[in-house]
């Protein structure tokens, strides 16, 4: 049996300066495990659960956010199959440097993408990750259209537009709690929204308008994301962009409308055969 009484008179009369701290930390670890924690003290938990991560969707840091992207990512890359072409990606990753360069949200480090499939489509998740269809390469005419579509998708992410979608899918499934969600559970929703729901119009209009701005400031022509569109609107049967993407129509209205009331001087990226002649060359 511990003499509990002789332990402290002899912890006194040493002053052992070790002790102190840590009952802090004890104090303190519990009092992380037996409260919910607001988002800034969440950025401990890793630390503090030795590896076990929780996110609060309802108020993610910037940090929280690009790490949650990044473990999106490793699923993701076992469920699309991402191109090994190294000039391909390369040619697709500076046209978004240039894009991030004059975004809104330039503070956190993008990611951009080739995924191999015919489908004419791109998607984003969270924390600057941005992928783009070979399929889409092709279609569009020149590397002003692309970009159109990088910065829409980068739009998302400035909007935070699937966090907040994943937060609603999270509390009408249940599986919310009070100090967020499992990263199994985050990564499982994010990319399951991700691959296979569409945005919702107000979220579009967002990112176009987002897009938008971007490609203004990065130079490119602005008609070339109202073009892009026009023409996969043309097609006999919809693509993938669109089916995902709901009210195309209206937003090529709204599109014009900001560029009316905002025109750019901004020609770049316009010249087809450069363009068609380097994606020939990429993709071959």
């Amino acid at each position: 049996m511990i003499n509990w009484n002789g332990f402290s008179r002899k912890y006194r009369l040493g002053r052992r300066p070790w002790f102190y701290p840590l009952i802090s930390l004890s104090v303190a670890l519990s009092l992380c495990l037996s409260t919910p924690l607001p988002s800034k003290a969440f950025d401990l938990l890793p630390l503090l659960l030795q590896g076990v991560q929780v996110f609060q969707l309802s108020n993610m840091s910037d940090r929280q956010e690009v790490e949650l992207g990044k473990q999106m990512n490793d699923q993701l890359r076992q469920e699309v199959r991402i191109s090994r072409n190294q000039q391909l990606n390369s040619y697709v990753e500076q046209i978004g440097r240039r894009l991030v360069a004059n975004s809104d949200r330039s503070n956190i480090p993008y990611t951009f993408q080739v995924v191999e499939d015919d489908a004419v489509n791109a998607f984003a998740t969270v924390g600057g990750f941005v992928y783009v269809n070979t399929g889409l390469l092709k279609v569009a005419d020149n590397e002003a259209e692309l970009a159109s579509v990088i910065g829409h998708e980068m739009g998302h992410i400035q909007g935070q537009h699937l966090v907040k979608q994943m937060r609603q899918r999270a509390i009408a499934s249940g599986v919310a709690t009070a100090t967020g969600l499992s990263r199994s559970q985050a990564v499982g929703i994010g990319v399951d929204l991700a691959l296979n729901r569409p945005r919702s119009r107000q979220d579009e209009y967002d990112a176009d308008r987002r897009g938008l701005q971007t490609l203004s400031r990065a130079g490119y022509s602005q008609t070339a994301m109202v073009s892009f569109m026009k023409k996969l609107q043309g097609k006999s049967s919809v693509p993938t962009f669109l089916s995902t993407h709901p009210g195309a129509s209206d937003r090529v209205k709204a599109l014009q409308n900001q560029i009316n009331t905002r025109p750019s001087n901004g020609s770049y990226g316009l010249d087809s055969s450069a363009y068609k002649a380097n994606i020939r060359a990429f993709l071959r």
